[in-house]
């Protein structure tokens, strides 16, 4: 049996454990195509490590900067598969890359420092900057021939500015990043003397259309100013064993993310069962991720055809991620009340665009998940169809 045959997900399973909007959530008939976690079980090789490390009866303190044979393993495929030259030694693992964008916001603001902020943009880079008393300034990201238009982020630079977020590959557009844009955004560092908060959770899930280019494909003597995330939930299927890292090229900026994740005093840090599942990812499963990324591009090419022969939405085809951005502003209602309307009257839920999940830019927009199999996802495009008619029949938009 394949993989991601539709019969290996376990919807028993899901809706007792799948939570943060998915199976354990909703109301029971309705399908989740919500937050970004896959439907399928990891893969069995994270299993059996998990199950080896249990069997020996202990649970001791880890190293505070985490299991050394860890952070080679991330380091050995950040180089070759995405060409990224970092030390094992400034790598820290953490208990997840949300942790790791909070860390970093702290180890660089000073209260009313200003960092750049896309919107739309996954809600973790404003609240990463605020809980590190920055102030959010918002880039307003739009898209000009498939790609996000940087002509005017420099306008958006002032004598406050310390850091500019990149999402790379962008959530929730599914863009990528080109190598001229990652030049502008580096050259502008350089230039005003500013820190780069480098989220790339999302880089390992790429179609084949166009590779996924790192800024760190500048070289790495210019990103000695950046500090990445990096994470295991969108790739491998683990997020509630909020397994992720941080990583820079520079000793100094490590030292500095060291200090601010509390490591040092046991407050802080990831479990060595996370650990355990996360160096088995890295040098077992990526096997899993490359059958996963077949099976999500049918489905990614599939669903943007269905979308787009739906009557007044329109979504992007993504370069990246397993996330579609629809845009249903045609309907003259907020995506709150867009999504809402959906669950209640055909059982479908999928996120809202708007303030609260990617800033107020994406207000007009949904997003939906297809990381499940093509039978949920045909019967999830089968309801938001459905609903659709019945909203443009109440609102006199089928006349």
């Amino acid at each position: 049996m394949a993989l991601f045959d539709g019969s290996n997900i376990k919807l028993d399973v899901l809706k007792k454990r799948a939570f943060n909007y998915r199976w354990a959530e909703v109301p029971e008939g309705t399908i989740p195509l919500t937050a970004a976690d896959p439907d399928y079980p990891a893969a069995p090789e994270i299993r059996q490590a998990m199950m080896d490390y249990v069997q020996d009866g202990y649970f001791s303190y880890t190293p505070k900067l985490g299991y050394p044979e860890f952070s080679e393993s991330i380091a050995a495929r950040l180089w070759d598969r995405k060409g990224e030259k970092i030390d094992p030694k400034q790598i820290l693992p953490i208990d997840s890359a949300a942790r790791g964008m909070y860390i970093i916001a702290k180890a660089v603001l000073k209260p009313g420092d200003e960092m750049i902020v896309f919107d739309p943009v996954d809600y973790l880079f404003r609240e990463s900057c605020l809980a590190a008393g920055g102030k959010v300034v918002l880039f307003p990201a739009r898209l000009k021939d498939g790609y996000i238009d940087l002509s005017e982020l420099e306008r958006y630079i002032t004598a406050r500015t310390r850091m500019i977020g990149l999402c790379n590959p962008h959530n929730p557009y599914g863009v990528l990043y080109r190598p001229e844009d990652l030049e502008l955004i580096m050259s502008l560092c350089e230039k005003y003397n500013l820190y780069i908060m480098n989220d790339e959770i999302w880089s390992d899930i790429v179609y084949p259309e166009e590779p996924f280019c790192s800024i760190y494909t500048l070289g790495s003597d210019r990103c000695g100013r950046v500090m990445s995330v990096f994470g295991f939930s969108k790739s491998f299927g683990i997020a509630g064993l909020r397994a992720g890292c941080v990583y820079t090229t520079s000793a100094e900026l490590f030292e500095r993310i060291v200090e601010c994740s509390d490591v040092l005093s046991t407050a802080g840090g990831i479990a060595s069962i996370s650990q355990v599942a996360g160096k088995a990812c890295m040098d077992s499963c990526y096997y899993w991720v490359d059958e996963f990324l077949v099976h999500l591009k049918k489905n990614r090419d599939y669903a943007v055809e269905r979308l787009n022969g739906m009557p007044l939405i329109k979504a992007y085809s993504p370069h990246a991620t397993y996330l579609l951005y629809v845009d249903v502003s045609a309907f003259g209602m907020t995506a709150e009340a867009f999504t809402e309307y959906m669950k209640e009257h055909v059982r479908l839920a999928v996120v809202s665009g708007g303030e609260k999940f990617f800033g107020k830019g994406s207000e007009g927009h949904i997003r939906i998940c297809f990381a499940t199999s093509h039978e949920i996802l045909k019967e999830g495009l089968n309801r938001l169809e459905k609903g659709i008619g019945m909203l443009m029949k109440e609102r006199g938009l089928d006349q």
